[in-house]
């Protein structure tokens, strides 16, 4: 009876065994590549999934979006510039399958393949559009890397250039650029103003200069701003049209009130000889 009963455990026990073996518990984000006898039976789950002990096989594949962090490249961009550059690539697995058949491991290669794209992307823009055009050179990579990953049943939907690290001597040099560039911009927004401010005064001389009245009213009213300040030091500007007369009499006095005298032309002269 004990000899019996000892057996009736060691068969509980295989059979608790072998349940546990047949018997999978899918999530729902994960899916179940069954292979029986090594031959590919098919996709499974979610939810329970039973298997042939010993017979079936199965692999698990997490179809949620991995964040890949693609280490730090040394780049030569194409205008030789060194630089460094790190990424992050997002990817999830759209067909089980081919991820399990297709390929080796897909985290790995997906890693290995982001690396080297990466670098040849990158080595064939200059500097500037590696700073500037992020944005295209983010889908150039996402294309590319997607079409070579596509047989694996990976599916990459981002690529986003997170830093990129050059030269120190390299930043100064562009640091002078930059400021080049920018008193360039100042002395033209400079001689713009100029030129503007010399068309307007032109515009008024022309309308001051229809009426002579406009020019004193002008003056009148240069005075009237600089006397609002009792500090201001006032200088009066006297037309030469004013003070003309005065100097044309004090000559005439000089003269004994005669005009002045022509000086006499020799004789040789009047004739025109």
């Amino acid at each position: 009876m004990t000899v019996l009963l000892g057996i009736l455990i060691a068969l509980g026990f295989l059979l608790a065994i072998v349940l546990a073996s047949a018997i999978r518990i899918l999530r729902e984000y994960e899916r179940g590549v069954v292979f029986r006898l090594g031959r590919l039976i098919g996709e499974k789950g979610p939810g329970l999934i039973l298997l042939i002990p010993v017979i079936d096989r199965m692999v698990r594949v997490d179809l949620r979006t991995v964040t890949l962090n693609i280490p730090p490249q040394d780049v030569i961009t194409r205008d030789n510039v060194p630089a460094r550059v790190n990424a992050v690539c997002y990817f999830h697995v759209i067909s089980a399958n081919e991820s399990v058949v297709a390929v080796e491991r897909y985290l790995e290669a997906t890693s290995q393949i982001s690396q080297t794209t990466l670098r040849s992307v990158l080595g064939k823009a200059d500097l500037d559009t590696l700073l500037a055009e992020r944005e295209r050179l983010n889908e150039d990579l996402q294309r590319i890397i997607d079409e070579q990953t596509e047989p694996w049943g990976v599916k990459v939907t981002t690529v986003e250039i997170k830093d990129v690290e050059i030269p120190g001597a390299m930043q100064r040099a562009m640091a002078r650029q930059a400021e080049a560039e920018r008193g360039r911009r100042a002395k033209i927004i400079n001689a713009q103003g100029e030129f503007q401010a010399a068309e307007k005064l032109f515009d008024a001389a022309e309308i001051i200069s229809r009426n002579p009245a406009a020019m004193q009213l002008r003056y009148l009213q240069t005075l009237l701003e600089l006397g609002a300040n009792q500090s201001s030091t006032i200088v009066f500007p006297l037309p030469i049209d004013l003070i003309k007369p005065l100097t044309d009499a004090a000559t005439a006095i000089g003269n004994g009130g005669r005009p002045r005298e022509r000086a006499p032309v020799p004789a040789g002269r009047e004739s025109g000889a």
